[in-house]
């Protein structure tokens, strides 16, 4: 396993099994940039843990199921699940905060990290927003 892999696979596990956003923000190049479907571009470290830290107290409970994982170079690339269960409060992307759903959510993803130096340089994420508000209830019935 090459260093992108196993930093990779300390992101997941800093986001889902043990919410640790420290441990997280240690990941991270202090200039690294995300690009995500729901935040856009986010530049810089603590911006980047502004994101996830929405998204954890989102869905505090979420889980991860890897369907394919992969190392190519310096990038290591993730296809799977998250999953759980909206007990806290939703941060929508024009800044409004929505109370919890208690809804389940399931959504499938993929995402890229490229690591330099053993930091995350450039991140990469990307699942259907509309699919994950879907579930959540938050958008009007078809």
């Amino acid at each position: 396993m090459g260093q992108a892999r196993e930093v990779m696979d300390r992101l997941t596990d800093a986001v889902t099994t043990h919410p640790d956003l420290k441990a997280l923000g240690e990941l991270y190049a202090e200039d690294a940039v995300a690009v995500t479907p729901d935040g856009g571009e986010i530049r810089g470290r603590d911006n980047i843990v502004a994101y996830w830290r929405q998204m954890t107290d989102a869905i505090p409970d979420g889980t991860y199921e890897t369907l394919h994982a992969y190392e190519v170079g310096d990038t290591a690339i993730d296809e799977g699940f998250f999953s759980g269960h909206n007990t806290g409060p939703v941060q929508l992307p024009t800044g409004e905060t929505l109370p919890p759903t208690q809804k389940e959510i399931k959504i499938r993803g993929v995402d890229l990290a490229t690591v330099k130096d053993g930091k995350i340089v450039e991140y990469r994420i990307y699942f259907d927003e509309m699919d994950f508000l879907d579930q959540l209830g938050l958008l009007p019935p078809a």
